[in-house]
C-alpha cells in the first residue's frame, strides 16, 4: 500500500514539475469548493452567519494567494491565515473544510522553506486560529478544550506531512547524488586501471625490446669489428647473437601472450616470468656483447615474491642495458644485499666522469625502473658517481607493499 502511494506521489510530483500551473489551478479550485462547502456548515440548532457571501470572498482571496505559493510561500500562509481568522470571527464554523486553504499553505511552506521558518509561521498560525476559535460565537456550544485541540491537530497535520515530504526529497536527492558519484568513481577507476595496465605493458615491452636490441647491436658491432682478425670468436659472437634474438622473441611472445591470454583450460600455458635466477644468463649475454659483469651477493639470499623477483631482474636488466648503450666502459658491477626484509641492488660502472650539463638519469629507462620500484613499495636512485661512471641503487621489499602506481610521485 505504501509503495503504491509513493509511486502515485512520484507521478504527481513529476507531473507538477512538468505542468506546475495546470496542477495548481486544479488544486486551488478543489480547495475553493471545499472552503465554500465548509462555510455553509453549522452546528445543530445554530443559525448561519448573516454575511453569506463573505466566506466565499475570503476563501476566494486565500485560494488565489495559493497560486503564488512556490515563489512566496510565507505570503501565502499569512494571507490564507488572515482570511480564515476573519471568517471564523464572522461566525463561520471552524471545520476541516474551511481550513483547507490554510492547511495547503502550511504544507507547501513546510516543503519549500527551512525548519525555523516552518516552526515560526506554523506556531503563529495555530495561535491565531485557536484564539479566533475560542472567541467565536459559532462554537459556543463546544467546550473550550475541543475548540483548541481541534485546530491544533488539523494544522499540525500539514506541517508534519510537509516536513516528511521535504526529508523524502532530500533523501532521494542524496541517493541520486551517491549513485552519480559511484558511477563517476567507477568510470575513473576503470580509466585508471587501463592507464596503469598500459604503463605496465609499455615498461615490459621497453625492457624486453631495448635490452635485447642493445645486446644484439653490440654483438653485431663486435663481430663486424673482429670478423677478419678472429673468425672463431666472430662465430661465437654470432652464435650468441642468435641466442639473443631468440630470447627476445620468446620474451616478446610471452609479453604479448598476456594480452591474448584467456581463462580457457585448453589455452597454452604461459612461461613463468623471469627473475634473479636468470641473472647468470643475463651476465653471459652481456659478456658476448663485450661487457664484463661482476656479481656479488651480501647476506643470506631469501625467497622473493614473483612480483619482486620480476622487478629486481628488470631493474638489473635495464641498468646493464644502459651501461651497454651509453657508458664508455667494458665492465660493470652488480651487488645484491639481503638485509632484514629488504633487498638492495646496486648496479655501477667505472666509466669516465659525467659532465654536469649531461642529462643523465632522466630517460625512459630510468623512469621505468623507478616506476617498477615504486609499484611494489620500493625506492630507486640513479645518477653519476663522484669518482666517475654511473650508479643505480634500489631497495625493494621481499614482499610487495600495497602501493598504487597512481599514488607514487
Amino acid at each position: 500500500m505504501s509503495t503504491s502511494l509513493e509511486r502515485y506521489t512520484d507521478r504527481v510530483e513529476q507531473y507538477s514539475d512538468r505542468h506546475p500551473h495546470a496542477l495548481h489551478v486544479v488544486v486551488v479550485l478543489a480547495l475553493m469548493g471545499c472552503a465554500t462547502l465548509g462555510s455553509a456548515l453549522t452546528l445543530p440548532g445554530a443559525e448561519p452567519p448573516d454575511q453569506d457571501k463573505a466566506a466565499v470572498i475570503l476563501m476566494g482571496v486565500s485560494c488565489l494567494a495559493l497560486l503564488r505559493h512556490r515563489a512566496h510561500p510565507r505570503t501565502s500562509v499569512v494571507v490564507t491565515a488572515a482570511c480564515t481568522v476573519v471568517a471564523v470571527c464572522l461566525g463561520y464554523l471552524l471545520t476541516p473544510l474551511l481550513l483547507g486553504p490554510i492547511m495547503a499553505a502550511l504544507y507547501w511552506l513546510a516543503t519549500l522553506t527551512d525548519r525555523k521558518t516552518t516552526r515560526d509561521y506554523g506556531i503563529a498560525t495555530m495561535v491565531a486560529l485557536i484564539v479566533a476559535a475560542a472567541v467565536s460565537d459559532s462554537m459556543d456550544k463546544v467546550s473550550l478544550l475541543l475548540r483548541t485541540i481541534g485546530p491544533f491537530f488539523w494544522l499540525l497535520l500539514p506541517l508534519a506531512l510537509g516536513r516528511m515530504t521535504q526529508l523524502r526529497r532530500a533523501y532521494l536527492r542524496s541517493v541520486q547524488a551517491r549513485a552519480e558519484h559511484a558511477e563517476r568513481t567507477r568510470e575513473e577507476e576503470a580509466r585508471l586501471r587501463v592507464t596503469e595496465e598500459r604503463m605496465r605493458i609499455a615498461r615490459e615491452l621497453h625492457d624486453v625490446v631495448a635490452h635485447h636490441l642493445a645486446l644484439a647491436n653490440a654483438q653485431a658491432g663486435t663481430a663486424a669489428h673482429i670478423v677478419l682478425a678472429d673468425p672463431l670468436q666472430t662465430k661465437e659472437i654470432l652464435t650468441d647473437l642468435t641466442g639473443t634474438t631468440s630470447a627476445a622473441l620468446r620474451e616478446l611472445k610471452a609479453t604479448l601472450g598476456l594480452l591474448r591470454h584467456s581463462d580457457d583450460q585448453d589455452s597454452v600455458p604461459l612461461e613463468p616470468s623471469p627473475g634473479l635466477a636468470r641473472l647468470p644468463e643475463l651476465v653471459s649475454a652481456c659478456a658476448s656483447a663485450g661487457l664484463t659483469v661482476a656479481v656479488t651477493t651480501d647476506g643470506e639470499p631469501q625467497p622473493l615474491s614473483p612480483g619482486v623477483d620480476l622487478t629486481a631482474f628488470r631493474i638489473v636488466q635495464e641498468a646493464l642495458t644502459n651501461v651497454t648503450k651509453h657508458a664508455a666502459t667494458e665492465s660493470a658491477h652488480v651487488r645484491l644485499a639481503y638485509a632484514d626484509s629488504r633487498l638492495q641492488i646496486t648496479v655501477s660502472n667505472d666509466g669516465p666522469p659525467v659532465a654536469p650539463a649531461t642529462p643523465r638519469g632522466t630517460g625512459f629507462g630510468v623512469m621505468g625502473m623507478r616506476e617498477r620500484a615504486h609499484s611494489i613499495g620500493g625506492q630507486l636512485c640513479a645518477g653519476p658517481r663522484p669518482e666517475g661512471g654511473f650508479e643505480v641503487t634500489t631497495a625493494l621489499p621481499l614482499q610487495p607493499s600495497a602501493v598504487r602506481e597512481s599514488d607514487t610521485p
